[in-house]
C-alpha cells in the first residue's frame, strides 16, 4: 500500500502521476486500485501473488514539490476476504 498527500489543490495530478508511475512498474500485479480522499491524499493498493517478504516493485517518491511529506508504505497479507450477498 502506498499513500501520499498533495499540496492542497494538487490531488489530481497526484493521482494522475500515480497513475503513471504505476503503469511502468516491473512486473504486473493481480489488481491494482486507485483512491483519493480528503486532504488531497492517494492511496494506491496492489495485489500481488507473492511471499510477503518478497521484494516487489514499489512506486518511487513523488517530486518534493507535489506533496506535503514523505509517502507512506505499507506491506499487508490478505487473511481473508469476505463479499457481500449482493456482490459488493
Amino acid at each position: 500500500m502506498w499513500e501520499a498527500r498533495a499540496v492542497t489543490g494538487r490531488g489530481p495530478e497526484l493521482l494522475e502521476w500515480a497513475r503513471a508511475r504505476a503503469a511502468e512498474l516491473a512486473g504486473e500485479p493481480l489488481r491494482r486500485e486507485f483512491l483519493r480522499a480528503a486532504q488531497d491524499r492517494v492511496l494506491v493498493i496492489t495485489w500481488w501473488d507473492a511471499d510477503p517478504a518478497a521484494a516487489l516493485p514499489e512506486l518511487p517518491e513523488p517530486a518534493p514539490e507535489l506533496v506535503t511529506r514523505a509517502v507512506h508504505r505499507w506491506r499487508f497479507e490478505s487473511v481473508a476476504a469476505v463479499e457481500s450477498a449482493d456482490g459488493f
